[in-house]
């Protein structure tokens, strides 16, 4: 084990969950026991055997923050029974870390990570294991154990329980997805107003919350869009700490209906404090996951690993079983909910949901890590006279004004890591570019100039509420789709994903570019190492979908069709839905 590690201790992590203090390695201190003037010790254990002090195996154990109290209990009476590998005693250390950076250790990272590889680990799932074995992680144990469940529950204050009760309002997994989803801005008065996820980055509730969302949503028909909505929500309002995601429940500046989606250990540990309206915890209605938290071998040294797997065998011991029970924990049957827990965790076994195994959890995990990094997109809005065509049964409405509202529905969706950018483009504008920039292209929640008191954010929801088409002005379509193509290739950033979002009515009137030479221009210029994708949301009946077909297709695009005022939202998802396959999708949406 390399040296440098530092632990991470409570006083009393079941009273104090926010209290955190660091203090000298418990290895550091042991050994200075043993080492007495140099002088070799032999320490007996009670059935006569004996080890050296002197030359100890240290094994370090990184465990995730919520087993973290219970594994350094456990390792502490470990301890004291002086178990032995070929003569030399073995000294367990626990140290609190979260599962992504461990995880980032084992697999060869050098950045962001802890000091130092452990020679086991206790993740809070067992899809880091497996994440880890699939990334080529060398020196992992073949097999895990089990240490503690706690199934997924949601999470709200007792009084908001009470109410979705008699509003006859069940928890459900389809909370997960955003209003924006089913076409509305808000939920209803009956609904959470807010359902916070975990990150599905760092810690294991956000992944089994993902694995929900994806069995709910399905893979056919318009499950990829509901998958996509899910994350765009997830992303802008996850958590990594289940602590803090609990805690944020009782706080009433903000959110009305708070629900968050935490383990069944977070809210038994948040009850340890009174309080006049608690934390409770509600079951989903299609049945709920366990998160698992497995105990593996990581030691590369041959002896490191043999007291690794000491201590994991001490891992099942009765004592060790005990203090699981007593960290608010389930056993790894899941049977007996944790003990003192009062109404605010109902009793027994919840109801599993069998349709989700590892495979579709991994698979899960897979389909976030493609849809979750930050989008980078310069939007297109077409302003010329197709799309200030009226639509018929709308008073006053047109293409462009429908457009428009389901593009600000849509920017909800976006987090705040989005970069974002939008042009309008018709024939005409000032200095005969056929587009003018209204935001530029950068971080959505700054502002676009020095000057502007607003964020991109803020501009984008007033623009999309007063822009209007010009029915004296032709389109300049395939002009504006290069000159946007070009400001993203030129601004191209690696870490996410760079694409133009085209809002068009899909004509172009032939005043610049014209179709094969745009095709040409973007068949020379795409990059495989830096794509950049050309998306295309076309709206009415006289959408030239073959062109538009053949011009995302050059790209790794898409286009997409919507004839009707109320499909724009589910196309506009649909378009970000692409990530899902990418980089091997072909054909249109």
């Amino acid at each position: 084990m390399a040296s440098g590690r530092h632990g991470r201790h409570r006083a009393d992590p079941f009273l104090e969950p926010a209290r955190r203090d660091r203090r000298p390695g418990v290895l550091a201190a042991v050994i200075a026991l043993v080492l007495l003037g140099g002088v070799l010790v032999l320490v007996f254990d009670s059935a006569g055997g004996a080890c050296s002090a002197r030359d100890p195996v240290l094994v370090g154990v990184d465990a995730a923050v919520d087993i973290a109290p219970v594994a350094m209990e456990a390792a502490e009476r470990f301890n004291t029974t002086k178990a032995a590998v070929n003569g030399r005693c073995v000294l367990v250390q626990v140290t609190e870390q979260p599962p992504a950076p461990v995880l980032r250790t084992l697999i060869g990272d050098r950045a962001g990570v802890p000091e130092g590889r452990p020679d086991a680990w206790i993740a809070d799932s067992s899809a880091w294991v497996r994440l880890a074995r699939k990334s080529g992680a060398p020196g992992l144990a073949p097999q895990e154990k089990v240490v503690a469940t706690s199934p997924l529950v949601f999470a709200t204050r007792r009084s908001l329980a009470e109410r979705f009760a008699t509003g006859g309002t069940e928890m459900s997994w389809e909370m997960v997805f955003p209003a924006t989803a089913r076409g509305r801005l808000r939920p209803t008065e009956e609904e959470p107003d807010v359902v916070r996820v975990p990150d599905p980055s760092v810690a294991g509730a956000g992944i089994a919350t993902v694995a929900a969302a994806r069995d709910i949503a399905g893979t056919g028909g318009d499950g990829p869009e509901q998958l996509t909505a899910f994350v765009r929500m997830a992303q802008a309002g996850s958590a990594p700490d289940y602590r803090t995601m609990v805690a944020a429940v009782d706080d009433r500046s903000f959110w009305r209906r708070p629900v968050v989606v935490v383990p069944e250990q977070a809210v038994w540990l948040h009850g340890r404090t009174a309080s006049d309206d608690p934390v409770v915890a509600l079951h989903p209605k299609e049945g709920t996951i366990a998160l698992d938290y497995p105990y593996v071998v990581t030691a590369e040294d041959p002896s490191a690993a043999a007291g690794a797997r000491l201590f994991g065998d001490w891992l099942g011991s009765a004592e060790t079983r005990a203090a699981v029970r007593r960290g608010g924990f389930r056993l790894p049957d899941g049977r007996d909910a944790p003990p003192d827990a009062g109404p605010a965790i109902p009793p027994g076994q919840p109801k599993p949901r069998p349709s989700i195994n590892p495979a579709m959890i991994d698979e899960a995990l897979d389909a976030w890590s493609r849809l979750a990094p930050p989008s980078d997109i310069l939007v297109l809005a077409d302003a010329s006279r197709h799309m200030a065509e009226p639509i018929a049964g709308r008073k006053g409405a047109t293409r462009h004004s429908v457009a428009l509202e389901a593009a600000r529905m849509g920017l909800q969706l976006f987090p705040d890591t989005t970069r974002m950018g939008l042009w309008e483009f018709a024939d005409g504008f000032a200095g005969g570019k056929g587009h003018r920039a209204l935001v530029g292209l950068g971080p959505i929640n700054q502002p676009g100039r020095e000057d502007d008191q607003f964020t991109r954010r803020t501009r984008l929801d007033q623009l999309t509420r007063t822009l209007k088409a010009d029915k004296g002005r032709d389109s300049s379509l395939y002009d504006t789709i290069l000159a946007g193509f070009r400001e993203v290739t030129a601004e191209y950033d690696p870490a996410m994903n760079n694409s133009v979002l085209v809002i068009t009515a899909g004509r172009d009137d032939g005043t610049g570019l014209s179709r094969r030479e745009l095709a040409e221009r973007l068949r020379e210029e795409w990059d495989p190492d830096n794509p950049v994708q050309i998306i295309v949301i076309a709206f009415g009946a006289d959408v030239d979908r073959s062109a538009l077909g053949e011009i995302t297709a050059l790209t790794n695009g898409s286009v997409h069709v919507a004839s009707e005022p109320g499909e724009i939202i589910e196309v506009f998802l649909s378009a970000l839905a692409r990530r899902l396959c990418h980089p091997t999708c072909t054909g249109s949406g």
